[in-house]
């Protein structure tokens, strides 16, 4: 089967770039658009929404949100808005957080674990228009309910690489989301332990995981370089394959371009 293909818009571009961005991409014929909060550069539901708005048919995912900046209820109230805004468009992921930047902000928790079963429980049962009742140990909520539950969310994932996390995303999330500064290697094991926790918790189907992919922008033969990296993570397990402009020269232009003359010479 073949991959997803996805960008990445890294929040170390200024707002004011998303939208040539995201007309360019969807002209280009690329799948996905991925966009992350990361302390303190842009929001991600906020950039999220303006992108399905200037969009016809890319879909749009955040990759991830950090779960100790957002009450649960409140995660599961806007992802719901967005998702009905925009069906079937709209991909949700959630996860830890850099935990300097937490602690930067005073949120930071004891066990990021327990936070993140306890709000991405929480949130999925929002989201699939269930009561939610519960006295965690982070999450706290008493009979919340939301009124507009979508009627569909595309997906739920989870981000991480250490193997609690990964296997977490098999057992309670639709999906796993890796960063880029993993290896091939990583891939595999992902793919493995995220499909023994997936079996394991009698979850029916497969997990997608999305990888993260950097891509040296200034390179020769840029197309040829991003069709064998999509090629290589995708055979190491990768569902998604998410094409990164380096932090230094983040414009993903050059990708935008590589990816509409790989689909030129299909």
């Amino acid at each position: 089967m073949e991959p997803t293909i996805g960008l990445t818009f890294r929040p170390q571009l200024p707002p004011e770039e998303l939208q040539a961005v995201v007309v360019a991409a969807d002209a280009a014929a690329v799948d996905e658009l991925w966009l992350w909060e990361d302390c303190f550069l842009e929001g991600g539901l906020t950039s999220a929404v303006a992108a399905l708005a200037w969009s016809t048919r890319l879909r749009v995912a955040v990759g991830v949100l950090p779960v100790p900046m957002r009450n649960p209820a409140l995660a599961a109230m806007e992802a719901a808005t967005v998702a009905r805004l925009f069906p079937g468009r709209f991909v949700l992921g959630l996860g830890h957080g850099v935990q300097d930047w937490m602690r930067q902000i005073g949120a930071g928790v004891e066990s990021p674990m327990t936070l993140l079963r306890e709000h991405t429980t929480a949130v999925r049962d929002l989201l699939a228009g269930r009561t939610v009742d519960v006295e965690g140990h982070y999450v706290r909520l008493e009979k919340v309910e939301l009124d507009w539950p979508p009627p569909e969310l595309r997906e739920l994932l989870l981000a991480g690489r250490g193997p609690k996390t990964v296997r977490l995303a098999g057992e309670i999330a639709d999906g796993l989301v890796l960063d880029g500064e993993g290896t091939l290697d990583d891939v595999r094991l992902a793919r493995d332990l995220v499909d023994e926790a997936r079996a394991a918790s009698g979850r029916p189907g497969r997990a997608r995981i999305v990888a993260y992919t950097s891509v040296d922008t200034r390179t020769d033969d840029l197309a040829g370089r991003v069709a064998e990296l999509v090629k290589a993570v995708s055979a190491a397990g990768a569902d998604t394959v998410v094409l990164e402009a380096p932090e230094d020269a983040p414009d993903p232009g050059p990708i935008i371009e590589a990816l509409g003359a790989l689909g030129d010479s299909d």
